[in-house]
């Protein structure tokens, strides 16, 4: 059959039997199962209003549990048994095996550096584009092309940037726009402030502004908790957590600045960009980034909208200047917003395989946990640690969904 007449058919027996199946319940439940007729009418009419609603809901139903809840109980269940075995059960010996490969822990590394990096720097971006693009006179065709790379799916967009990092033999053209960038450098004065001084200022003001971040989250604790806005004792754990990740990261940044300017540059060479160990998963992340910052700009531009104008004029009026606009007034007014935009993209981040098998497939140390998993599963047939590591990503997930679930809810009530 042609695929397009099959799409048809498809589509005709699938919105067929929805509306067969909603007019057959509604016939079955009013007719034979509870007809409105005779001394119980009222009653049975009663009885077919309360089951009506689940009747309609049990196709969802049926197809959440069939697609969703079946296959995490599935994957529990491989993940505790061994296939060579003919599918024994071994309780907790598959993820004993995934905890001493070092594989795994690499995996584990990794995805706790794209989640540092690729949701803090996407909704930066968006929230930066969004207060941009609304103050000048073209920013809806600024903003299109912003969110244009939304449309593009994760392997087209590695496919994009494999191309801007390719590398050719030395003496050779290059077709990679990051090599022909850099054999633009020849080590004079235009390679010193490219490569050296401006990374070195964006590593300091990203090292402020997590200062600042520490301070924030300090502010509260040195004035007293429960005066003059300090938080009640239970977020004194969670801001002493957020205070000692800043300082880490703080000091990278500060020794990464001394890195830059001690670093020896191979002038005059192509790199191999995906095969340099630890930044080129900074390399992979920008992909993520360059896609994930038109959705946080979209969904911030919205918030920053609905911002009551009065707040804004009175801060005018009371002599803030736009720095103090932005930080001390709009900020703090979409700051729900912006959680739930950072929590969306750290959802992404925690499931990202398509960018990392399209570009490396995990080599050179660029594992993440889901293409640790499909290595497993698919290549190594070991559905025990792949499914272990499944159930991992799950865990992980899991409490950003409730905590998101729980937001959503507070919201509405």
């Amino acid at each position: 059959m042609h695929p397009a007449l099959q799409a048809l058919v498809t589509i005709v027996i699938g919105v067929g039997g929805c509306v067969a199946y909603f007019y057959l319940s509604n016939v079955f439940l009013d007719r034979v199962l509870f007809p409105a007729a005779g001394p119980s009418a009222g009653r049975n009419i009663n009885r077919a209003n309360m089951v009506r609603p689940w009747l309609f809901l049990f196709p969802a139903l049926f197809a959440l549990g069939l697609y969703l809840a079946y296959p995490v109980f599935a994957t529990l269940w491989l993940s505790l048994t061994d296939r060579s075995a003919g599918g024994a059960f071994v309780g907790f010996a598959n993820y004993q095996r995934m905890v001493n490969e070092s594989k795994f822990w690499e995996a584990i590394s990794n995805n706790m550096l794209w989640l540092i990096v690729v949701p803090a720097a996407s909704t930066a971006f968006g929230l930066l584009a969004a207060q941009l693009t609304d103050r000048i006179s073209w920013g809806s065709l600024a903003k299109s092309l912003i969110f244009m790379p939304m449309a593009i799916s994760f392997v087209g967009a590695s496919v994009i940037f494999k191309l801007v990092y390719d590398t050719r033999a030395a003496g050779q053209e290059q077709i990679g726009i990051l090599n022909a960038l850099w054999l633009s450098f020849y080590g004079g004065w235009g390679s010193f402030l490219v490569l050296r001084l401006l990374p070195a200022l964006i590593l300091l003001a990203f090292a402020a502004f997590v200062a600042y971040g520490i301070y924030q989250a300090l502010r509260p604790l040195v004035w007293g908790v429960g005066y003059h806005g300090g938080s009640s004792w239970q977020g004194v754990p969670v801001r002493l957590a957020i205070t000692g990740a800043g300082a880490w990261l703080c000091y990278l940044s500060l020794h990464s600045v001394y890195s830059v300017f001690a670093f020896d540059f191979p002038y005059g060479q192509p790199q191999t960009w995906l095969t340099i160990s630890f930044w080129n998963s900074f390399f992979l992340m920008v992909v993520l980034i360059w896609i994930q910052t038109g959705f946080a700009m979209v969904i911030l531009s919205a918030a920053l909208r609905g911002i009551p104008e009065e707040t804004v004029e009175a801060a005018v009026i009371d002599g803030a200047n736009d720095f103090e606009i932005f930080f001390k007034i709009k900020v703090p007014q979409i700051m729900g917003t912006v959680v739930v935009v950072w929590t969306t993209i750290t959802l992404v981040v925690l499931k990202i395989f398509d960018i990392v098998y399209a570009m490396t497939n995990g080599q050179w140390e660029t594992q993440v946990l889901a293409n640790y998993m499909y290595d497993k599963l698919f290549r190594a047939n070991d559905w025990g640690v792949g499914s272990a590591s499944a159930i991992v990503i799950m865990l992980l997930v899991l409490p950003i969904l409730v905590w998101n679930v729980y937001n959503a809810r507070k919201e509405m009530r």
